[in-house]
């Protein structure tokens, strides 16, 4: 049994659309903790071991997979943001320039004890965007939550399909924070 350690719905449709059985569980980890690594890579890792490790404890048997996902521009940390302008100011900061996206994945075999921690990193390169443009995406988010909205890439029927002049590494990573080309290699691995 794979038991997801994320109530990310798009984390848990795209694990429908794999055709694979699994449940999905929302861990209780505080990613604000005081004692997070600062390095972007680190801290993917960090917290999706905190975030397996919590759901694990609630299971006898299975495979627990965690994941977590930050941005990252220029040493900056991005993560999710809490307001439309906030949105806004990230989108233009990084209109015109590289980002980075990253996902830690921590995978526990509780049968066998055995864990397995990888990071993908994804290269997004933005085109120049107008105030307007940026103005007309965040129109898009219904729900006023912008959290995923704040680093632009969403190709299914958004403006900011536009966006992304190239990509460099996992798609899957930078549209759902779910490199599922890593993932299946480690489920593989973990299952030797």
């Amino acid at each position: 049994m794979i038991i997801l350690a994320t109530g990310s719905p798009h984390r848990i449709q795209f694990f429908k659309e794999l055709g694979l059985d699994f449940i999905a569980e929302t861990s209780s980890v505080d990613e604000k903790t005081n004692d997070r690594p600062d390095d972007p890579v680190e801290l993917v890792k960090y917290l999706a071991k905190l975030k397996a490790e919590a759901v694990a404890k609630n299971y006898s048997s299975g495979i627990v997979i965690g994941f977590d996902s930050v941005g990252e521009f220029d040493g900056e940390i991005l993560e999710k943001v809490s307001s439309r302008q906030e949105a806004f100011d990230r989108l233009k900061k990084l209109s015109g320039n590289k980002h980075n996206f990253f996902t830690g994945i921590h995978i526990i075999d509780l049968d066998t004890g055995k864990t397995l921690t990888d990071v993908a990193e994804t290269f997004a390169h933005m085109r120049e965007l107008t105030d307007d443009e940026i103005k007309k995406f965040l129109d898009q988010d219904k729900n006023e939550s912008y959290k995923t909205y704040a680093l632009a890439y969403d190709p299914f029927g958004k403006y900011s399909s536009s966006f992304i002049e190239k990509i460099e590494g996992s798609m899957f990573n930078i549209l759902q924070g779910l490199p599922v080309e890593k993932i299946v290699v480690m489920l593989k691995e973990i299952e030797k």
